[in-house]
C-alpha cells in the first residue's frame, strides 16, 4: 500500500465561481445586504382608515335606501294593520296599541330632530372657521369683532370656560385689529380646549398602540382603530363645541379620514417612523411593538386633522400639536423605565 506524500498542497481557484460570475474583488462589488427586519407600516390604522373613508357606490347606495325605504314602509303597514285588529277586538287593547305606536313615532322624532342640531352645531362651527380665516387674511377689525362675540356665544353655556371668557372680554376691547384680536381668543378661549383635545388624541392612540402590541389577532387590531378613532373624532368635536349625534359624528369621521386619504397623510414614511421612535429603534424592538408605535402614530395624525377640522378659529398664533410629541407623551411608559410622561 502507497503512502499519501506528506506536504503543502496547492489548491487551484477557478476565476469563476458556480454560478459564473467573476469573485468579488473588493467591498464595493460585494451584493448588498439584505434587511434584517422589516420596519412595521401600521397595517391596522391604514384598513380602518381605508374602511372608514371609502365611499359606497351609486348602486351601493341605491340599494341601501331602496331596502331602507322598504322596511320602513312595511314596518308602518304592519304597525297600523297590527293597531286597527287591536281596535277590533277591544277597544281599549286598541288605545294602548295606538298610544304605543305614537310614542314610538314621538321617539324617532326626537332623535331626527337631535340629528339635525348635530348637524347645525357642527356647520356653525365650520361657518366661524371661515369667517375667522377671511377676517385674519383681509384684516376686517369688524369681522373678528363678529367672530368673537360668536365664540363667547358658543361657549357661553360652558363652565370651565368662566374665567378663559371674562379674561377675553375684558381685554377684546384693547385689540385694535384683527390679528390681536382673534390671536387673544386663541390665548384665552381656545388653549384650554386645545388641551383637553391632546389629552384625547393621547388616550386613543395610547389604546391603540397597546391593543397592537398584545393583541395577536389581525381583526381586534382594525375593529380597535376603528372604534378608538371614531370616538376621539366625536370627543374632539364635543370639546370644541360640535356635539353631534350618530349620524353626524360618522360624517365627520369620514370627512376627516377622506381629507388624510386625499392628502396622503396616512402613508408611513422615515420622517414618521424616526420621529416616533428615533433612528433605528424600532429595528430592535419586536415585530408586533413596532406595528403598536407606527398605529398610535397614524392614530395621532389622526386627531391632528380632527382638531384642525373642528377646531372653530384656524391656527394662527397658536402652536397645532405634533404628532411626535403627542405619541411621546402618549406612549412615555413604553420607551422610559418610570413610565411617566415627559415634559415636553
Amino acid at each position: 500500500m502507497s503512502e499519501t506524500p506528506k506536504g503543502p498542497v496547492l489548491i487551484e481557484i477557478d476565476a469563476q465561481d458556480a454560478s459564473g460570475a467573476p469573485p468579488a474583488s473588493g467591498p464595493a462589488d460585494a451584493p448588498p445586504v439584505p434587511d434584517a427586519v422589516e420596519l412595521p407600516q401600521g397595517v391596522a390604522m391604514q384598513q380602518a382608515i381605508s374602511l372608514a373613508s371609502r365611499r359606497p357606490s351609486r348602486i351601493g347606495r341605491l340599494f341601501w335606501a331602496a331596502a331602507l325605504s322598504f322596511v320602513t314602509f312595511a314596518a308602518s303597514v304592519a304597525a297600523w294593520d297590527f293597531v286597527t285588529s287591536m281596535f277590533g277586538r277591544n277597544s281599549a287593547l286598541g288605545t294602548l296599541a295606538l298610544g304605543l305606536l305614537g310614542a314610538v313615532l314621538l321617539s324617532l322624532l326626537l332623535m331626527a330632530l337631535r340629528e339635525a342640531a348635530g348637524f347645525f352645531r357642527l356647520s356653525r362651527l365650520d361657518k366661524i372657521h371661515r369667517d375667522a380665516n377671511a377676517a385674519i387674511t383681509t384684516g376686517d377689525l369688524a369681522a373678528a369683532r363678529g367672530v368673537a362675540e360668536r365664540l363667547d356665544g358658543l361657549y357661553a353655556g360652558r363652565r370651565e370656560l368662566e374665567l378663559a371668557r371674562e379674561s377675553f372680554k375684558a381685554r377684546a376691547s384693547e385689540q385694535f385689529d384683527a390679528d390681536a384680536l382673534l390671536g387673544l381668543a386663541e390665548t384665552e378661549l381656545m388653549a384650554p380646549l386645545d388641551e383637553a383635545a391632546r389629552r384625547e388624541v393621547e388616550s386613543a392612540a395610547r389604546q391603540v398602540a397597546t391593543v397592537t402590541a398584545i393583541v395577536p389577532l389581525a381583526l381586534a387590531d382594525v375593529v380597535t382603530a376603528l372604534l378608538s378613532t371614531t370616538r376621539m373624532i366625536r370627543r374632539i368635536g364635543e370639546i370644541y363645541g360640535g356635539r353631534s349625534g350618530t349620524l353626524g359624528s360618522l360624517r365627520l369621521t369620514r370627512s376627516v379620514l377622506t381629507h388624510l386619504v386625499a392628502t396622503g397623510a396616512v402613508a408611513v414614511g422615515d420622517d414618521l417612523i424616526s420621529s416616533v421612535a428615533g433612528g433605528g429603534l424600532l429595528s430592535k424592538l419586536s415585530r408586533r411593538f413596532g406595528e403598536g408605535v407606527v398605529n398610535g402614530a397614524l392614530t395621532a395624525r389622526v386627531g391632528v386633522a380632527a382638531i384642525e377640522v373642528c377646531r372653530p378659529l384656524p391656527f394662527h398664533r397658536g402652536r397645532k400639536p405634533s404628532v411626535s410629541r403627542i405619541v411621546k407623551r402618549a406612549l412615555a411608559g413604553l420607551f422610559s423605565s418610570e413610565g411617566k410622561p415627559k415634559e415636553d
